[in-house]
């Protein structure tokens, strides 16, 4: 079975590279050693490795692998930075960026839902992720107790930029959110040019589940 999974992970990458969604031989590689099976509820294993959003729980979805892929593609993620991630779900997008900044980075996490932040824990400690921390919290404040951050990556959708994330990130820091309402919205990249603004950019539209918290929905 392990080997089974291995060969679907490795097809589902080389799709995706087809695709155009991974552009990078970093990118690439990194998605070929994460075991998105183990990040997903057990009854939906098999189905780890198909290109589309899964169910996780508490109404939430882990996201489709070419929007993992596109999104630590459009942040430029780097060896050795420092990475806060906005809804971290099970686990899976933290650790794909865990690869990303490799043992000399850190990746802090902020899951709002406690059952969810215990799964993800679990499940990147039984994957021998030590770089990435797991907060249960609001994420939609940030996480400030670690700032600055190199890259901010948000994966749930808010009604703007939260004030608390320009504030945490660090100069030329980017920041990558979808911005709208409920059920729509815009991904946006943003680049910190100064102490308190970013220059953004509109990489097009997205849905993903709303941000909760004081700066969301």
């Amino acid at each position: 079975m392990k080997d089974t999974y291995k060969k679907k992970r490795k097809n589902m990458v080389e799709q995706l590279v087809t695709r155009g969604y991974i552009e990078s031989k970093r990118v690439e590689v990194a998605m070929k050693k994460v075991p998105r099976h183990m990040f997903v509820p057990p009854h939906i294993k098999d189905s780890a490795y198909v290109d589309m959003p899964q169910p996780i729980g508490r109404s939430q979805t882990i996201s489709a692998p070419h929007m993992v892929a596109m999104m630590v593609e459009k942040l430029d993620i780097e060896d050795g930075q420092k990475v806060l991630e906005i809804g971290g779900g099970r686990g899976y997008h933290a650790a794909v960026i865990a690869e990303l900044v490799k043992e000399k980075g850190k990746v802090y996490s902020v899951e709002y839902i406690e059952s969810l932040a215990r799964s993800a824990q679990k499940n990147l400690k039984r994957c021998g992720y030590d770089n990435v921390r797991i907060i249960h919290g609001d994420g939609s404040s940030g996480y400030r107790e670690k700032s600055p951050y190199h890259r901010i990556s948000v994966a749930c959708g808010a009604p703007n930029i939260p004030d608390p994330m320009i504030e945490q990130l660090s100069r030329r820091g980017k920041i990558l959110i979808p911005v709208g309402n409920k059920f729509f919205q815009e991904l946006i990249r943003g680049t910190k040019v100064d102490e308190n603004k970013i220059k953004k950019e509109n990489l097009g539209g997205v849905r993903f589940v709303p941000l909760k918290g004081r700066y969301g929905f």
